[in-house]
């Protein structure tokens, strides 16, 4: 794991990619009060050399937050409050737990380059999980490499706290890039390269089953032994499923043994507008909670009439 920042930060660093398995989180002691400043010198950063090359370029929508904060929503049941260790693999391959699709919904724009859609499965409360771990899904069907058994297992990361999207501890929902394969030559997709598990969950309807396995992984979950602390999270793509966990339970819920007072700042890269995920929910978070929460947006594709001036890499300071 990498550690970073020494005695310049008491700081939780999370880091987050497309690919579920790609994250990597680090925590150093502290006392940094960002105090609505960069707490980057400006010195060491050579803007004159970054700005001048279209290759740093990213735009930046200056926005304005007005702070009207919302009441938290109740969660159940607080017995999920009560385990001492989180819960590893409850659920194994041989034995996989049938849930059901409670809805899928597609979370980008069409000028989005693919499909990224947020899925919502009722486990029923039988595979509980902490906020940062991950459920394996096993899709239908036979695996081509080994006739007459099942496919091998696909892990996500959850994209919900413990007690799911309806608040009552029996969901869990993911968020799931289709995966397509487009041939190089031809520039058409090829639906034998498509991925398997990813085109199963994004085509799937309410009711349908899902063989899930785990709850898997303890190197993402969400450090809570300091309520103050910072956390400071970035994202590509997918790779903010676990963050947007964090976040509900820092902002949304009403959880009597957690009250979050620190700082969460999410960095989230993505294409374009158009491909960010979950964003009107930080835009919320940012209006209930300026002092709490910062979001920086970069955007990779963006158009200059989308997003009006250039700014040095990874900053979307007016957000």
């Amino acid at each position: 794991m990498a550690h970073a920042l020494g005695s310049l930060a008491s700081v939780s660093p999370s880091v987050a990619a497309d690919a579920s398995l790609r994250k990597t989180r680090f925590k150093i002691n502290n006392n940094l009060s960002f105090d609505n400043k960069l707490w980057i010198p400006l010195s060491s950063v050579n803007l004159k050399s970054r700005l001048s090359s279209t290759k740093y370029r990213c735009k930046v929508v200056p926005m304005s937050v007005q702070q009207t904060v919302r009441s938290k929503i109740p969660v159940q049941p607080l017995e999920l409050e009560d385990a001492k260790e989180p819960p590893l693999n409850l659920y194994k391959p041989k034995e996989p737990y049938t849930a059901t699709i409670v809805s899928v919904e597609r979370l980008v724009g069409p000028n989005a380059p693919g499909e990224t859609c947020h899925i919502v499965i009722d486990h029923g409360g039988n595979v509980p999980y902490w906020e940062g771990q991950s459920y394996g899904v096993i899709p239908p069907g036979e695996n081509p490499k080994k006739p007459g058994s099942p496919h091998n297992v696909r892990l996500y990361s959850i994209a919900s706290t413990r007690y799911g999207d309806s608040f009552d501890g029996k969901t869990a929902s993911l968020c799931v890039r289709r995966a397509v394969y487009y041939d190089a030559e031809t520039g058409k997709e090829d639906p034998s390269k498509k991925g398997v598990c990813s085109n199963f969950l994004c085509d799937s309807k309410p009711g349908d089953k899902i063989l899930l396995t785990g709850p898997s992984g303890k190197i993402m979950l969400l450090p809570e032994e300091d309520p103050n602390a910072t956390h400071i999270m970035i994202a590509t793509g997918t790779g903010v499923a676990p963050f947007r966990g964090y976040l509900r339970r820092m902002f949304m819920e009403a959880v009597p043994t957690y009250k979050f007072g620190g700082l969460a700042w999410l960095f989230l890269g993505v294409a374009n507008s158009d491909s960010l995920l979950y964003d009107d929910e930080f835009i919320g978070y940012l209006k209930d909670y300026p002092d709490n929460f910062r979001y920086d947006r970069a955007l990779s594709r963006a158009e200059e009439q989308e997003w009006g001036k250039d700014v040095c890499p990874g900053q979307d300071r007016g957000v």
